[in-house]
């Protein structure tokens, strides 16, 4: 057994907030434990506290960034793992997949429907504008 499958966990549970950090989910354990206690995470579709032991097997539904992410949880480990590694420890289920591909080409295509100005508006503009937004 190498040292990286040593690492590499297959019948004990660990924590959720540290297993989201090992997979990379998120960069911090903080930052893992703030999105579980704000219901940002979700573990086989129920809210869970961030001491919640994970196994092999489960859902996890997550937010990250603008995005939502179904995965299914087939290896655990204690340590913050290179991605390729980490990547192994998880597998996107083919819905989520496809949603996530969707909302990226719709947040694409809605970026060409509000372009942004080349310049700053003047005072002049940016008192049209005033009087505009006021008036609806």
């Amino acid at each position: 057994m190498t040292a990286t499958q040593a690492n590499i966990q297959q019948n004990d549970g660990i924590r959720l907030d540290k297993w989201l950090w090992a997979c990379r989910f998120y960069k911090t354990r903080a930052l893992a434990k703030s999105m579980i206690e704000g219901g940002k995470v979700h573990y086989n579709d129920q809210r869970c506290k961030a001491s919640r032991q994970v196994e092999i097997g489960a859902t996890i539904k997550l937010a990250q960034g603008s995005d939502e992410k179904t995965v299914i949880v087939l290896g655990l480990s204690e340590k913050r793992l290179a991605a390729p590694l980490a990547q192994a420890l998880y597998q996107e289920t083919a819905a989520s997949t496809e949603q996530r591909l969707a909302r990226a080409e719709l947040r694409k295509t809605n970026s060409l429907f509000a372009p942004h100005p080349d310049t700053k508006p003047d005072k002049k503009m940016r008192r049209q504008l005033l009087l505009l937004k006021s008036k609806q």
